[in-house]
């Protein structure tokens, strides 16, 4: 990328080479805008995303998140190039499922695709970095109201829940260390058994 580039995903689970990149690109002075659905259909993989949030925007990674709902998959830069199709920015989609995307490059459809990403974006709350460490952008969204999202999440509001009662569980799939994390929540008085296989 040279000027942009535009990511929208409802999944944001990424590895270090991915958060280092996006940041190295950010700080390159090329915009790098990610938005995120404010309600989300699942409310722990959005309470996962959100810890990314504050190192993305320390290195100058846009966040802004779709009040109305929810966002489809797209990746578009420089006006040239777009990817559209099922592929998230998490680690399992890029990895390990076997994702579809309708890759277009020097074709009038891309200018349409960067037209909606605008016409979304401007639908959208920008996440600040005040936000995020005050927690406001998490207590604000309205993670899990439809995704049976445990009363005690809706309460306290996902991150300070991830903070007191998660695990984190770093993954390393073969021979590349993976900083994707799976967070094992203890949500309710059930004990995990020890033989539980992830």
């Amino acid at each position: 990328a040279k000027k942009y580039v535009h990511i929208m995903t409802p999944y944001l689970i990424l590895d270090n080479e991915m958060i280092t990149t996006l940041t190295r690109v950010a700080k390159s002075g090329i915009e790098v805008i990610i938005i995120m659905p404010h309600i989300p259909d699942k409310w722990y993989a959005f309470a996962v995303a959100k810890t990314y949030y504050k190192e993305l925007i320390e290195g100058g990674v846009q966040i802004y998140e779709y009040t109305p709902g929810f966002v489809i998959k797209v990746f578009v830069s420089d006006d040239d190039t777009a990817t559209v199709g099922t592929i998230n920015l998490d680690y399992r989609s890029l990895y390990l499922h076997f994702e579809c995307g309708a890759f277009i490059y020097n074709n009038s459809e891309v200018d349409k695709i960067e037209r909606d990403f605008q016409q979304t974006l401007a639908r959208c709350h920008k996440v600040t970095l005040i936000e995020v460490k005050n927690g406001h952008a998490d207590k604000d969204s309205r993670a899990g109201d439809e995704a049976g999202c445990p009363a005690d999440v809706k309460k306290t509001g996902t991150q300070e829940l991830l903070r007191r009662t998660c695990v984190p569980v770093l993954l390393y799939p073969g021979d590349d260390y993976c900083r994707a994390m799976i967070w094992v929540s203890f949500l309710s008085s059930r004990e995990i058994k020890s033989d539980a296989s992830i």
